[in-house]
């Protein structure tokens, strides 16, 4: 099992540098709780360090990638620190803004791209895509919980409630069609369904 690493540690340095002014959506939480957690739940489920250190750094590539990097500066700033395979592990499930020809991709397109290109990820690529889920969803049902006022949760989200809770569902959905079917599948499916309940 995955345990601490000056690996794992200089990668949550790198994010927490990254992430330094910002916080979880409608919350005052510094935004590197949000890393730490899927580092936690990947190494909940016995993930090598590469795959731990992806889920740590998979927010900085996706800033990086919606800021117009390009692939060289991607390969200087995070492939040569934390090696090709972490990369190529956090590109193959970082949401796209634009597809293979530059064009500009609305909402519904990046998340149907999304989903789309789950078929030619990586098993690691998967487990950061099931763990980034499992949390963003859990994080919201922990909310919903503590709230008299469930409408200032469902609002931070541009998909509503009922998007919200279909994006989850839909995650889940592939990754069982396309054959990924680690129990951590389970976990994000009983998140969904939690989040269409309350």
């Amino acid at each position: 099992m995955t345990g601490y690493s000056d690996r794992i540690n200089h990668a949550f340095a790198f994010a927490a540098k990254h992430h330094d002014q910002q916080v979880r959506k409608g919350t005052r939480l510094p935004y590197l709780t949000h890393p730490a957690n899927v580092a936690v739940i990947l190494t909940r489920y016995g993930c090598a360090e590469d795959t731990v250190v992806a889920g740590i750094l998979h927010d900085v590539v996706e800033d990086c990638v919606r800021d117009g990097w390009t692939r060289g500066m991607l390969e200087e700033r995070i492939g040569r620190k934390f090696g090709e395979t972490v990369l190529q592990t956090v590109l193959a499930v970082t949401e796209r803004r634009t597809d293979n020809d530059g064009v500009d991709l609305s909402w519904d397109e990046r998340k149907d791209d999304y989903v789309t290109r789950l078929a030619l990820a990586s098993e690691e690529a998967r487990w950061v895509c099931a763990a980034d889920k499992v949390h963003n969803a859990n994080s919201i049902l922990s909310d919903l919980r503590r709230t008299s006022f469930p409408e200032t949760v469902w609002g931070r989200f541009s998909a509503g409630r009922e998007g919200t809770v279909r994006w989850y569902a839909r995650v889940s959905e592939r990754l069982r069609e396309i054959g990924f079917t680690a129990p951590i599948v389970d976990e994000l499916a009983h998140a969904a369904a939690e989040l269409g309940r309350i």
